[in-house]
């Protein structure tokens, strides 16, 4: 038997929106349940995000640290940022993010993971990109004012000492937990990195032009 998500929808009677952020809604639909009942389930409107893990030739990964307001805490993450922009390539804003945070450039790509950030509360995809033969990236550095990004730490860190903080309940943003695990499961597989997706792979939850 293979273990496969499946595209499923079931019938909404109806749909409102209380909120509309500036980047992202609340919706609460009316749900018909399989025994006929209807159920109304709210959730988070997101455009979808991606990740970006940059590993280097020594093992190390780059990682930066974030306030985040919602869960009072400051974070190790991988670069990120939002697809806000309609039918953006994913790499696309992948290169962007990680030129921005991190003053990073990369010469190879591939899908490392997709998923779902919290699906019982969000419709937010999230892409995890590996990428390989980075350097650092030409011109001036981006400058960020008025967020939290103009207070961002950023450094490389042994992916093994990532996998004991994530193991050990010290590192917990969602991100950087699915990307280290990930990509030291694809090491251990023994097979290779070239052997994970293209840059370019279909992305159902998020179809977008090349």
């Amino acid at each position: 038997m293979k273990i496969k998500d499946t595209a499923e929808s079931w019938e909404t009677l109806s749909t409102q929106r209380p909120f509309q952020g500036a980047k992202t809604a609340v919706d609460s639909d009316e749900v018909r349940m399989p025994d006929g009942s209807v159920a109304r389930r709210d959730y988070q409107v997101h455009p979808g995000s991606v990740c970006v893990l940059a590993l280097d030739e020594d093992g190390r990964v780059l990682v930066l640290s974030q306030y985040r307001h919602p869960v009072r805490r400051r974070l190790w993450e991988l670069p990120a940022g939002l697809l806000d922009v309609p039918g953006e390539n994913p790499l696309h804003g992948a290169q962007r993010e990680l030129h921005e945070e991190a003053h990073v450039k990369a010469g190879d790509w591939r899908v490392l993971a997709d998923f779902y950030a919290s699906p019982g509360g969000s419709d937010e995809a999230i892409r995890i990109f590996l990428a390989r033969d980075v350097s650092e990236a030409e011109g001036e550095r981006y400058a960020e004012t008025g967020s939290e990004e103009a207070d961002m730490e950023v450094t490389w860190v042994p992916l093994a000492e990532l996998v004991r903080g994530v193991l050990a309940g010290e590192l917990g943003n969602p991100g950087l937990v699915t990307g280290v695990l990930a990509l030291s499961a694809a090491l251990a597989a023994g097979s290779g990195l070239e052997t994970l997706r293209p840059a370019d792979a279909p992305w159902p939850a998020r179809p977008y032009e090349a």
